[in-house]
């Protein structure tokens, strides 16, 4: 187990505040640009991309509290850092689709109205919250502070999987608006 100097754990800390609030701040101000890049209509299957992105990351979250309840702590190491990657990859498809084409409305009418919307809102918010816990579960957890990344965890990891799991629901739901 490495310990970390002082100096290193605040330019780590510093360095995970920063991105969980430059993350955010970055897709929020890409996403508000009313011009829209051409990059081509490929960029249409992103969402359905998207849609498989976080059901895969769902399944491996899932699959990493097994392997960590297992003791297979290598096979959770892995897991999890597949999901951190897939997750990451979200990210970019996420924003290069809203750059290269409008929003897609919601067209559902009746009581799965507010459902999609409290969904949607909800996961949304909470998107924003996971990044922090999220970065500091895996720094801790490759720099070998366990204890700190068990603490972590016991909040980023049910946030985390409510977030991609609700983005596959809030994807399902609106998949029959898209135009194509």
């Amino acid at each position: 187990m490495e310990v970390l100097q002082p100096v290193q754990e605040q330019k780590a800390n510093r360095i995970i505040n920063i991105l969980a609030l430059a993350i955010p701040i970055a897709v929020a101000v890409l996403l508000s640009l009313r011009q829209k890049v051409d990059l081509g209509s490929w960029t249409t299957y992103l969402p359905h991309i998207n849609g498989v992105l976080n059901s895969i990351t769902s399944v491996l979250l899932l699959t990493g509290l097994y392997f960590i309840k297992q003791k297979k702590v290598e096979a959770h190491k892995r897991t999890m850092l597949m999901a951190f990657t897939l997750g990451s990859l979200f990210l970019v498809s996420y924003v290069l689709y809203h750059l290269t084409n409008e929003s897609t409305a919601y067209g559902g009418q009746g009581w799965i109205r507010p459902v999609y919307y409290f969904l949607l809102v909800s996961h949304i918010v909470l998107s924003v919250v996971v990044v922090w816990f999220v970065l500091r579960a895996v720094y801790f957890a490759l720099s070998g502070q366990i204890s700190r990344h068990k603490q972590t965890v016991k909040y980023a990891f049910p946030i985390w999987l409510y977030v991609s799991t609700t983005g596959v629901i809030v994807y399902l739901m609106i998949k029959p608006y898209y135009i194509h």
